[in-house]
């Protein structure tokens, strides 16, 4: 089998590690020898049992699972040092043979993938996910046209230039890219695989819940380009209608700072509860719940390259989702299936609006089943998966190739 490189900044041991990074690899597995790089949480790392586990997981898979240690401190030293560890980790594993191509995901290691490249002519893959440049200025964690932007950017736009392929979650975000970086894609291929979910495990529950309306939201919500006010408005309206209306966050953050960001007067008190769950118990956890709520900073130029993990694996269970405009592909997948509500605004008259035609929507026993569809037409494990084998046979066949290739979801053209 062609070795190949999987290099992500996301831990194995996370969530997103097991449906976004190990999903795909459980498939491609079976025709390339992967060689996965992970950078995982201290905390996860200190998980032996754990640990274990996922390694295990890898070898029966055939995956060579090389784990490092995540640093949490954002000072421009630590992306730096972390920047020459990886470029060295490639360059280790290309001259030992491993690496016919190194697939990367997000900016970071697509920048030392590119120095790889320079240095060896190894190709590889710039699986983008959304856009992150954009995203900081969003969190307020870089200032538009400071230096660091300006190198960014630099970075950015060479590696869209030189990857042998680019992927993209959203076709909002690969307009975008084709208005600023009209000459750097001219001619390259870029693929669209919206944010994937193995939907084997996220299914719907078999048999309808009872009891009080719980009102879910899934994943990181303190990252600064969540709208923890928008949601807070959403819990404070519903808590006004429903006094019988649970709400769960199931959530890695620290449990005190989603509280206070959410109910500072302790209004819910023992109604909202608030937790991480590990990824064999988000299934039950979204099964748990009726609905989920998800807002983002919609309308950001951010926001345009953003598909929620959470998205697809509530629709594969058959929930209606609660969100907002401008983000990604999300509200015109929300409209074409008629899956959930789109909120106008944090007033409490569009949150009272938004509510009433959720009410609505939930009253139609059709509703989990176009969820489902929903979820299998546009978030398929499978169909990712495919995508990708396309893709590597590609680019090992002719990896200096960079022809348009056909529209559609899996593929987009000029």
């Amino acid at each position: 089998m062609i070795p190949t490189l999987y290099l992500t900044r996301n831990g194995l041991l996370e969530p997103l590690g097991q449906s976004q990074v190990f999903s795909y690899l459980h498939g491609l597995s079976k025709d390339y020898a992967i060689t996965l790089i992970t950078y995982e949480k201290p905390e996860d790392f200190a998980d032996s049992a754990q640990m274990e586990q996922a390694q295990e997981a890898c070898k029966r898979d055939g995956i060579r699972w090389l784990p490092q240690i995540f640093h949490r401190k954002t000072h421009v030293i630590v992306p730096a040092l972390s920047l020459v560890r990886m470029v060295w980790l490639l360059l280790r594993e290309v001259r030992a043979g491993h690496a016919n191509l190194i697939h990367v995901r997000s900016y970071i290691p697509a920048a030392a993938a590119l120095l790889v490249q320079r240095l060896t002519g190894t190709p590889f893959i710039f699986d983008m996910r959304a856009l992150w440049p954009e995203e900081l200025i969003t969190a307020g964690r870089l200032r538009r046209g400071s230096l660091l932007h300006q190198a960014i950017i630099t970075v950015e736009r060479a590696c869209l230039a030189r990857a042998a392929a680019v992927v993209s979650l959203t076709n909002a975000a690969v307009d975008h890219l084709k208005m600023e970086y009209p000459t750097a894609l001219e001619r390259q291929q870029i693929v669209i695989i919206p944010t994937c979910a193995n939907l084997d495990r996220f299914t719907p529950q078999l048999d309808q819940r009872s009891g009080p309306i719980v009102h879910g939201c899934i994943g990181t919500i303190l990252s600064g380009w969540f709208r923890t006010d928008w949601l807070a408005a959403w819990l404070s309206t519903v808590a006004q209608v429903n006094p019988d209306a649970r709400f769960e966050i199931v959530t890695r953050d620290d449990e005190d700072l989603v509280r206070t960001a959410l109910d500072p007067m302790n209004k819910f008190a023992d109604r909202l509860e608030i937790g991480p769950r590990t990824s064999e118990e988000m299934p039950d956890a979204v099964r748990s719940h009726d609905l989920s709520v998800m807002f983002y900073a919609g309308w950001e130029v951010s926001e345009l390259g953003r598909s929620p993990t959470r998205m697809a694996e509530v629709l594969g269970c058959g929930l209606a989702v609660v969100a907002n405009e401008g983000v990604g592909d999300v509200a015109d997948i929300i409209r074409q299936y008629n899956v959930g509500v789109i909120v106008k605004d944090r007033s409490e008259a569009a949150m009272a609006t938004a509510l009433d035609e959720l009410s609505a929507l939930r009253s139609d026993p059709d509703l989990p089943s176009r969820c489902r569809q929903a979820a299998e037409e546009v978030f398929s494990l499978e169909a990712g998966t495919e995508i990708y084998r396309n893709l590597y046979a590609r680019i090992l066949g002719h990896p200096n190739g960079h022809e348009v290739v056909s529209a559609g979801m899996e593929e987009i053209n000029d």
